[in-house]
């Protein structure tokens, strides 16, 4: 601890019970291990020391940003250090004619877009945690939201990353102009987890606003329907900025609190956003419009203003609060299953629920098949934690036998390490654990997290470790 404390200073260092306890847990169920010395760098050359002395007293040290990942990958093992960066949160340049921009990794992911606001341009990975989020995390899972239908995931705008390697080393990997000779490492880097070191300075790409925006609303009275409209705007050749899906009982939680017009009754209502030129917004709109109708959609609406844009938008992005009013936790899973299988992987969700007396909430990025069901309980009823994790592991196999992966935003973390195997096979994993070890040869950046090995802290309980595959 000393030698953090000669590296930062000491109210930048932290060892209370309290600061450990909030640090050994972030937004997933997961119950782990616990953080060890916490730290606050601001600096480059901070993390690098940081990273030094943990090196130099064999221990682990794990990096976390605002603790809002649901997979259990900001999760310490064995009381390592905790190398936290919320305060270096500066946006450092705006290049506006490059359409670039560099921030630390502590920048909330609005903010940028948000301080950008008048120059035309934005950030385009929009997670629905984006007004707490960071986009080092952003970064670190590769993580996606809805408007990436359209404009991809964080990996397709991200220029370079300058990044303290796990000995400490600084490097940029990738460069400005996005086009590196050789191994793309910049790209291998995101999505990394925190596995392969540790972002500082990233530089993003900007995107141009759309001169033309329209929101729709569709409604149908069930989510067949609601996904065969999904798979028929794809295959009509059109790729929406974002398209999105509610269930009933999404669209009753939001309602009441976003006042966004959703029809309450229906079985599950679709957002889609469509942007570009004005005449081909509007072609767009109308022929969505029929294939909406030929497939049983009720309404077709569009909003009429950006009021009523931001209040459609609000509802989708107030699903995850909104569930309070019916129960006080919830398990979100993530997978992504082919748009084809939507309506028949849904239907088997609730089947899932059903079986284990639970409640869902379906609620997902429709036009890429990534699901996000909200598995709903209350943690102070007994053995209901079991249950829930039994049926989002069947979730996770369902989607897999479907043809789907494991995850397409929220990582692999501790939550789904151990269904590796479903989707890789021996030599695909080996050669992950080769390129992981070739950033991190002693394993000692966020160790336990992502690949298949022994019991991990995601098992730990009084009793000390339990076998792989147990949950508590």
């Amino acid at each position: 601890m000393s030698d953090l404390v000669a590296a930062l200073d000491p109210e930048r260092v932290q060892v209370g019970d309290v600061a450990r306890r909030l640090y050994s847990r972030d937004a997933s169920v997961l119950r782990g291990g616990r953080a060890g010395v916490i730290c606050f760098p601001v600096t480059t050359a901070e993390v690098s020391a940081c990273v030094v002395a943990a090196v130099a007293h064999g221990r682990d040290f794990v990096v976390r940003g605002a603790g809002t990942g649901l997979a259990g990958g900001a999760v310490p093992c064995d009381e390592p250090v905790m190398i936290v960066l919320t305060r270096m949160d500066r946006i450092l340049e705006v290049d506006e004619s490059r359409r670039l921009a560099w921030v630390e990794p502590g920048v909330v992911n609005l903010d940028l877009s948000r301080h950008l606001g008048g120059t035309g341009l934005h950030f385009a990975p929009d997670p629905s945690s984006q007004q707490s989020c960071t986009i080092g995390g952003n970064v670190a899972n590769n993580s996606g939201g809805p408007h990436c239908l359209l404009y991809g995931v964080t990996s397709a705008h991200v220029l370079a990353v300058e990044v303290v390697l796990p000995d400490g080393e600084v490097v940029v990997l990738g460069n400005e102009e996005g086009d590196s000779v050789g191994y793309d490492l910049r790209g291998a880097f995101v999505g990394g987890e925190g596995t392969l070191g540790i972002a500082t300075r990233i530089c993003v790409r900007l995107t141009e606003d759309p001169p033309e925006v329209a929101t729709l609303l569709l409604d149908f009275m069930s989510v067949g329907a609601a996904a065969e409209t999904v798979s028929a705007i794809i295959a009509a050749g059109m790729i929406p900025a974002a398209l999105e899906m509610m269930d009933q009982r999404v669209v009753e939680a939001v309602e009441p609190f976003v006042n966004a017009g959703y029809p309450t009754d229906a079985a599950a209502v679709l957002i889609v956003e469509l942007d570009g030129q004005p005449a081909g917004v509007a072609d767009e709109i109308m022929r969505i419009g029929e294939l909406a109708s030929t497939h049983g959609a009720r309404s077709v609406r569009v909003a009429a203003d950006e009021g009523e844009r931001e209040r459609i938008w609000k509802g989708r992005k107030s699903a995850f609060g909104a569930i309070a009013v019916i129960k006080p936790d919830y398990y979100l899973n993530d997978t992504v299953i082919p748009r084809t299988k939507l309506a028949e992987v849904v239907e088997r969700i609730y089947e899932i629920v059903e079986e284990q007396d639970l409640i869902v909430m379906n609620v997902f990025h429709a036009g890429d098949g990534n699901l996000h069901p909200l598995l709903l309980f209350d943690a102070r009823e007994e053995g209901v934690m079991e249950r829930v994790l039994a049926a989002g592991e069947e979730i996770v196999r369902v989607s897999v036998a479907a043809g789907g992966v494991l995850s397409g935003e929220h990582g692999i973390g501790l939550e789904k390490k151990r269904f590796m195997s479903l989707q890789f096979s021996p030599a695909d994993l080996e050669v992950q654990s080769r390129l992981r070890a070739a950033f991190d040869p002693d394993g000692r950046a966020n160790p336990a997290k992502v690949l298949p090995s022994g019991a991990s802290c995601g098992h730990v309980t009084s009793l000390g470790r339990l076998p792989e595959g147990t949950w508590v």
